[in-house]
């Protein structure tokens, strides 16, 4: 949790409508959050994170130029520390699936609320999943499986699919992230203390280079540790 010793975070703001980038700078800025940046397009959104280092980019999925799905691959690729949070107008748009594969930390309707929004730029900046793995889950099952839509980018994300790496409880801690559990749930179900459930998570991320719980889930039905309405 942020703190108010805390620095705050700095934000790029990456959207074709002028109107929303002005609105979500006027909320963020009254919060104490410093946004560094804007750009209309994907291509500019790169060249801002490029030059600025920003500590988290709010991304539109569907912008001219370049769409925000490549934009934030490549900015990832560019500036792994940074997190990019996509922002979409339809609940479990097409794209969002893509959009959390390809290493973003979650997504916001743009109808959020400013209080949520300010939250949610605060808690990727301190490394978590915008998303709770239930909700992540929902995502996958409904896309994971389907055939891309015409005109729509595949999922590519960028981590170890080797799954050997693991231990046989790292498999097991995966398996029932996959599932939707959080740590405190993972402790009961597998009569651990949470410290030790944070430990498998964290050694998990770091074999398989996941970025958080949202690629955590992503992977688990990619590899077929968990099946879609399993």
């Amino acid at each position: 949790m942020t703190t108010p010793t805390d620095p705050a975070p700095r934000v790029v703001i990456a959207d074709d409508q002028e109107l929303v980038r002005t609105g979500f700078r006027l909320i963020l800025t009254a919060r104490g959050i410093d946004v560094v940046g804007e750009a209309g397009d994907g291509a500019e959104a790169v060249a801002a994170a490029r030059r600025l280092r920003p500590d988290v980019v709010l991304m539109d999925i569907r912008m001219p130029v370049m769409d925000g799905l490549e934009a934030a691959r490549r900015i990832l690729a560019q500036s792994p520390d940074c997190r990019v949070i996509m922002l979409t107008t339809f609940d479990l748009d097409h794209y969002v699936y893509a959009a959390l594969a390809a290493g973003a930390s979650g997504f916001l309707l743009k109808d959020v609320t400013p209080a949520h929004l300010a939250a949610a730029v605060h808690l990727v900046n301190t490394g978590d999943a915008l998303l709770a793995p239930s909700i992540t889950r929902r995502l996958v099952e409904r896309f994971s499986s389907a055939a891309p839509s015409a005109g729509a980018p595949s999922a590519t994300p960028a981590v170890h699919r080797d799954l050997a790496v693991l231990t046989p409880r790292e498999r097991e801690v995966l398996t029932l992230m996959g599932r939707g559990l959080s740590n405190a749930e993972l402790a009961g179900e597998l009569t651990l203390s949470e410290a030790t459930v944070k430990t498998h998570v964290a050694r998990i991320f770091a074999k398989l280079t996941l970025r958080d719980r949202a690629q955590a889930v992503v992977l688990a039905y990619e590899t077929g540790l968990v099946a879609p309405g399993g």
